[in-house]
């Protein structure tokens, strides 16, 4: 391996231009730090950064699903419910590395029921960040998600603004009390949201900090997740299906048809 790799906290690091990016494998393979000219964006400490989530994404209603006729619990942990799936929980294993780019790779295991093996990639240009994860099955077809929840610092300090949240959804994902999507869609609401929106044409979320900084979060998958209820961050989260998608929304991984979704972050200077 060409990159720098150390301990957990120090991870993989990744540079292009004044971009360094550094990757934390034995933590969940998330994102543990971004720095665009020396300024930090995520939010610091081990539950945070930018973890992925598979092969589920936020919460599995009372952690169960259905695959045909056979009915699967997961841990509850984050009660009722089962929450951003398991592999923000271990160690993945190091494939490819480079001074830009890496990639890194988990075998799914219990307690997810199913064999397979999840892969990530991380492409760093000096203005844009591409992200790519895949699950794959050699063996029984299952039902699975993938996306990520970044933690973006709200603000990047020095007297600055607070960051800004612009997108336009063609829908909102109606929340019920128990926090999952009702089935109905609703006209999109102002915020503070914990919400999931549609956007058939591609997730296209911008996110800037006035005289700082402008971050903008794309994907072709129609799915985003937007959480700004903390005082310390806001999440942008690209994911393959809704909140409770493997009961709703079902997508079958096969040995012919991975899953495969792809974010990219791109970001300019306002200064």
């Amino acid at each position: 391996m060409t990159t720098e790799e150390t301990t957990e906290t120090k991870g993989v690091r990744l540079t292009a231009g004044d971009a360094e990016l550094t990757v934390s494998p034995e933590n969940g393979c998330r994102i543990g730090s971004l720095r665009i000219g020396g300024t930090e964006l995520l939010r610091q400490g081990p539950r945070y950064g930018s973890f992925p989530m598979v092969p589920w994404c936020g919460r599995t209603g009372l952690g169960r699903f259905r695959n045909g006729g056979r009915t699967h619990q997961l841990p509850v942990n984050s009660p009722p419910h089962a929450i951003h799936g398991t592999g923000r929980n271990v160690a993945w294993s190091p494939a490819r590395a480079g001074r830009s780019s890496a990639a890194f790779t988990y075998d799914l295991a219990d307690p997810w029921p199913y064999e397979g093996r999840v892969t990530q990639t991380f492409e760093l240009t000096p203005d844009s960040l591409t992200v790519t994860m895949s699950v794959e099955t050699e063996g029984d077809s299952f039902p699975a998600q993938a996306g990520w929840h970044p933690w973006f610092l709200r603000n990047l300090g020095e007297g600055g603004a607070d960051v800004e949240i612009a997108f336009e959804a063609a829908w909102q994902e109606e929340r019920g009390e128990d926090h999952l999507p009702t089935g109905r869609r609703v006209a999109p609401r102002l915020g503070p949201w914990d919400d999931c929106f549609g956007m058939p044409e591609g997730v296209d979320v911008t996110l800037t900090w006035p005289g700082r900084l402008e971050l903008r979060v794309t994907s072709r998958t129609e799915w985003v997740v937007v959480y700004d209820e903390q005082a310390e961050a806001v999440c942008v989260e690209p994911q393959s299906g809704p909140p409770n998608g493997l009961n709703s929304l079902p997508r079958l991984v096969t040995p012919i048809d991975p899953l495969e979704i792809s974010m990219t972050w791109s970001w300019r200077t306002l200064t």
